[in-house]
């Protein structure tokens, strides 16, 4: 589709991915209108003619997940909609799925081309580890990995209590730069992209890739913060066929 987002890294060239936004779907409103989730309460039958629409796209067979904020990883599997938040593959043509609407999408591949993961990354699943248990389903040294993060809510917008900022800081001292206080007394504006960073850094992956967007304002993207009852959008890799 046309303003379908094509992540600018220098991924190997089997290595393919895309970010669905709004448009290009049959979802009506508040869906509108390539909702993506089956489970937001939008007509199933809509859901169902999206996805249709987004396999067709690539000829891919996306490995769709029942997020849960945790850090559970799995191999994808397009015939099983697993219990997880991240999930890996070596086959081509099986794409690795985000689905999200503020949290932050980050896709993963090794530098050789071989293997590819997808992580679903709130704020509780970035302080439990779920870049990093991503990180290990990739099996290979952290400097042969590169990561590209996807959009998510800005930090502008991401405003966050103490206790966020307290689980972030406990685990990784100098995660406190990428909270700054807010115009309310006791809350703070969490960069989420940051975090994300400072975290795969520790582990050794400097070659991380994207950010800069914001879910919340910008219209392209659904988002829950912006509106509660809304769709989901689809953060994907996969190996070329």
């Amino acid at each position: 589709m046309s303003d379908w987002l094509i992540p600018d890294w220098p991924a190997p060239a089997r290595v393919k991915a895309c970010v669905t936004t709004r448009a290009g779907g049959v979802s009506v409103a508040p869906f509108d209108s390539l909702n993506l989730g089956d489970h937001v309460e939008d007509r199933l039958e809509a859901v169902l003619e999206n996805r249709r629409r987004l396999t067709d796209a690539f000829n891919i067979q996306p490995a769709w997940l029942r997020q849960v904020h945790g850090v559970v990883v799995v191999e994808a599997d397009p015939g099983r909609t697993a219990e997880a938040d991240g999930s890996w593959t070596s086959t081509p043509g099986i794409a690795c799925t985000s689905m999200t609407a503020d949290c932050l999408p980050a896709l993963f591949c090794n530098r050789a081309g071989t293997r590819v993961a997808a992580a679903h990354a709130g704020w509780r699943g970035l302080a439990a580890g779920v870049l990093e248990a991503t990180l290990e389903s990739l099996d290979t040294e952290t400097a042969d990995v590169m990561v590209w993060l996807g959009p998510a809510i800005g930090p502008q917008a991401f405003e966050v209590g103490p206790e966020v900022r307290e689980a972030f800081v406990q685990q990784l001292p100098e995660t406190i730069e990428a909270f700054v206080p807010s115009q309310n007394p006791g809350k703070f504006m969490a960069d989420i992209y940051q975090l994300a960073r400072l975290r795969l850094a520790a582990r050794g992956v400097t070659a991380v890739y994207g950010g800069g967007f914001c879910t919340v304002t910008d219209p392209r993207f659904y988002s829950y913060r912006r509106s509660p009852r809304t769709g989901r959008f689809a953060s994907l890799i996969w190996l070329e066929r």
